[in-house]
């Protein structure tokens, strides 16, 4: 960056090897980098959606159509580029669906924006019609756009789920997988003073386990973990179980590093031994005390604790994960104890109905079953292999977090691209009726240069439409007319495209729903990403390392001065 007054020498303000992009020139690059990673994931729209196989850097291979988790292994360079990918990570967080229509929606809006930049219109004026377009889209859809939908209706319930599961490679097994995530969704769920709460991350747990096939999945309303009992003596099947529950090891404490003992005499050391076993034995007493079925403990159990507790008739499973232990206390109703000596009656639990050891292929897994009341559940996977595996399970996961949205917003907008095109019909109207005619300033807005990108937003929302007759071999020109035509009539928002075919239907009555949720945080996350981005109007790129300057320099010099750095002997080799 060069300054200077009245022809005196420039002055160098920022580093000479800095990369530096300004005005359009940076706005442009932003919209070329989000255009390039919407056309990366066009293709994974729809139930007719493309599979991407994806090598991660240690080697493995991610199969999905799934948005955020082919964005997510990609490496991309560019900032606005991360930006992008950052976008489908919080759509997936947030709601779990949508993660593709994001990108494609974004990169569409930006895409519609080169041309006013171009013209010379400033990136304020479209990003105040943008953020106009937002407020009507979001009001448009929950008044005209969306119905109510009973969720104690388990049918209306299960056709949501369906045409979530419908554009994934679960779509074979849809009734299985619909019924799964409705009964697991409703497994988790907690109602309390009136707030529903339902944490599918914590409490509702996938385990994956290769071999036999996908119609072999279930649901084990109770927990599961991969484990076997510590003592082969101990009992592998117990009906209506005493639960306690550990947060502490039944073993002697260890010194924390490098602890020497030193002992005078040869009864000292015995005694040492004997104080040991006096202790195991008394924490083991404190448990026999409440006469539990089964101990479970996220620490270590010793070999006396085990033969103590193999005498008492109690099975014990030693080191689980805490997210296990707390699910295990969700489902059978005990209460996670961190000191033997505080074990009490109350801490027991008895909600389980069957305390089980069953091997599956080589594996010994260990079930709490037929529990009374729970509120964690295990989905147990069954396929081919691991890469179908982890696809089944985001695709679950998609499932899931569409029945949770619907539970805590019971609307729903229809599918097959129908909402975005009654969005973007709603907005055209609006922009050529100049608006109403209260007397409010809507009708001052239209009359100024803002309408012309408020109308560029209404283009952009018939990506999702045209992509998914693209996706499917249809005529987009012929279909996105016939489509346009049916919108402009009254009531008929409902018309959107069949995903498997590209032909028009009416999602009334072919049942094709999605939850209000999903899709105002689609277009709310888009939008606002197209304007966060075509508010940067500077890219500065930090400055490069010294041994790429010094490669860089000059062939004959740079080499020299690096072959002298790699001789001269590091801090490592002055100290030894």
């Amino acid at each position: 960056m060069l300054g200077g007054a009245g022809g005196s020498q420039p002055i160098m303000v920022l580093n000479a090897n800095t990369k530096r992009d300004q005005g359009k020139k940076a706005q442009f690059s932003n919209i070329v980098a989000a255009k390039t990673i919407a056309d990366t994931i066009r293709t994974c729209l729809g139930p007719r959606a493309m599979l991407k196989m994806v090598l991660d850097p240690m080697g493995g291979i991610v199969l999905t159509n799934d948005g955020n988790a082919i964005l997510r292994e990609i490496q991309v360079q560019h900032p606005a580029g991360k930006s992008m990918i950052e976008i489908s990570r919080t759509q997936d967080e947030e709601v779990g669906d949508g993660t593709t229509s994001v990108i494609i929606l974004a990169g569409e809006l930006l895409a519609q924006t080169e041309q006013y930049l171009q013209q010379g219109l400033h990136a304020t004026v479209v990003i105040r019609a943008y953020r106009k377009a937002l407020e009507d889209c979001i009001e448009i859809m929950k008044t005209k756009a969306s119905i109510p939908v009973d969720v104690k209706n388990r049918n209306e319930m299960l056709r949501v789920v369906k045409s979530c599961i419908g554009t994934k490679y679960l779509s074979r097994w849809s009734d299985l997988a619909c019924q799964i995530s409705l009964d697991a969704v409703q497994t988790v769920m907690i109602e309390e003073n009136g707030r529903r709460d339902i944490d599918i991350k914590r409490y509702a747990r996938f385990e994956k386990i290769p071999g036999g096939s996908v119609e072999e999945s279930y649901l084990l309303k109770g927990a599961m973990l991969n484990k076997d009992v510590v003592h082969p003596k101990m009992k592998r099947r117990i009906e209506n179980p005493r639960i306690v529950l550990l947060d502490c090891s039944l073993e002697y404490k260890k010194g924390e590093s490098q602890t020497s003992l030193e002992f005078s005499g040869e009864p000292d050391f015995t005694r040492m031994l004997q104080l040991e076993e006096e202790c195991i034995r008394a924490m083991c007493q404190d448990v026999i005390a409440v006469k539990p079925d089964v101990v479970v403990t996220e620490k270590g159990i010793s070999d006396v604790a085990a033969h103590y507790l193999a005498a008492a008739g109690i099975s014990a499973v030693r080191r689980t994960k805490k997210s296990d232990n707390n699910r295990i206390s969700r489902a059978t109703g005990a209460t996670i104890v961190n000191d033997t000596a505080d074990l009490k009656e109350e801490d027991v639990g008895t909600g389980c109905g069957l305390f089980e050891i069953r091997k599956i292929g080589d594996e010994y897994y260990t079930f709490f079953d037929q529990c009374k009341s729970p509120k964690a559940c295990t989905i147990i996977l069954r396929g081919a292999n691991k890469d179908v595996l982890n696809e089944i399970e985001r695709n679950f996961h998609d499932a899931m977090n569409v029945t949770r949205n619907v539970m805590l917003e019971p609307r729903l907008t229809p599918g097959g691209g129908a909402v975005e095109m009654a969005l973007s019909r709603a907005l055209d109207a609006m922009c050529t009726t100049d608006g109403p005619t209260d007397g409010s300033n809507k009708e001052d807005f239209f009359k100024g240069v803002e309408k012309y990108p408020y109308k560029a937003v209404s283009r952009a929302l018939e990506i999702i439409p045209r992509t998914l007759i693209q996706n499917c071999g249809g005529n987009v020109v012929k279909q996105l007319t016939t489509l346009r035509a049916k919108h402009s009539q009254p009531e008929q928002f409902s018309w959107g495209i069949d995903g498997e075919t590209g032909q028009l239907v009416d999602m009334h009555s072919f049942g094709i729903w999605e939850p209000i949720a999903v899709k105002m945080q689609t277009i709310k996350t888009a939008i606002e990403t197209a304007i966060l981005l075509l508010r940067i109007d500077d890219i500065v790129s930090g400055t490069k390392k010294a041994s790429t300057l010094t490669e860089s320099a000059g062939q004959g010099d740079g080499k020299k001065k690096k072959d002298d750095d790699e001789n001269k002997p590091t801090d490592e080799s002055n100290k030894d």
